[in-house]
């Protein structure tokens, strides 16, 4: 099953045997492009190649755009949205640092018409936490969950709305971990994840578990 939503801020040329293992998973639900904490100035070559190889896989390709929890400008936000677009040919966005609570609905209720008219097919909204369920209307994904593993292991259940809507609506992204994630996160209600080794400041720099086929019990 594809259950792997992969942000990998990597570049290609800089590890290209590392982006040869990732392409060549049959679990990717998606992989994150993020050329320069978002697109960039410029098109990029080598994440253009990278991108096109994953849309041939049938990968989703999301173009990673800050949002600053709701304190970025709307045009600035537009306007990468739009690079990601025309430079790499995305087929869906990633809104990082999405604000949770319920003030800021509108504000968001607007980016996500604004990605869906720039042809984003998925769109995933990062909030680290549980939101305000008001969210899941705007976005196919929410990520619910961001942080290390000893934070995940010993994390409260969810909230109950959540247990009322279909698992691949939520992922959780997990660094410092030494396992894959697949039977936890499914028990807590996501059917998408990510767990990643590298910690620190630059943790989805690394590979994450899990990446060969699910082998069957």
């Amino acid at each position: 099953m594809r259950q792997l939503l992969v942000p990998y801020y990597e570049h290609p040329t800089a590890r290209p045997t590392a982006w040869q293992t990732l392409l060549a998973s049959p679990r990717l639900y998606g992989v994150i492009l993020n050329p320069a904490s978002g697109p960039g100035t410029a098109a990029d070559p080598a994440f253009g190649d990278v991108a096109d190889r994953l849309r041939a896989t049938g990968t989703r390709v999301l173009g990673y755009v800050d949002t600053d929890y709701g304190r970025r400008p709307h045009a600035e936000v537009v306007r990468d949205l739009l690079r990601h677009r025309d430079w790499y040919g995305v087929t869906g966005a990633f809104l990082d640092q999405v604000s949770a609570g319920p003030e800021a609905l509108a504000h968001y209720r607007r980016l996500a018409v604004a990605a869906r008219a720039a042809g984003a097919g998925s769109l995933v909204l990062n909030h680290g936490t549980h939101p305000d369920p008001g969210y899941l209307r705007l976005a196919d994904v929410l990520v619910t969950f961001e942080g290390t593993w000893e934070t995940y292991r010993t994390a409260e259940q969810p909230p109950a709305w959540t247990r009322t809507c279909p698992a691949d609506r939520f992922c959780h992204l997990v660094y410092a971990a030494d396992t894959d994630l697949t039977a936890l996160a499914a028990e807590r209600g996501a059917a998408l994840h990510c767990a990643v080794p590298g910690d620190g400041a630059h943790p989805w720099g690394t590979l994450p578990h899990g990446l060969g086929a699910v082998r069957p019990r």
